[in-house]
């Protein structure tokens, strides 16, 4: 199965350890491959082996202490 990248905004972050906390909880979804989160705009983007929930991320951005406002959207 190929590889599937999504985009997500995650707003309150708003310094490095905010970005590893956010990347530290949704890399802890099964599947996913890679997250890379950019401070200045809230990009959040997430690569996985296989299909992940926009619930999923919503959640682990929550458990992370941030909000997902917007996302799920295939660039």
């Amino acid at each position: 199965m190929s590889e599937q990248t999504r985009s997500y905004t995650v707003t309150g972050m708003t310094c490095e350890h905010c970005v590893a906390s956010v990347t530290e909880e949704v890399s802890e979804i099964p599947g996913v491959t890679a997250v890379d989160v950019d401070l200045a705009s809230g990009a959040v983007r997430v690569t996985s082996d296989a299909p992940v929930s926009d619930d999923a991320v919503r959640a682990a951005v929550d458990e992370a202490g941030y909000e997902l406002v917007e996302g799920g959207a295939t660039p």
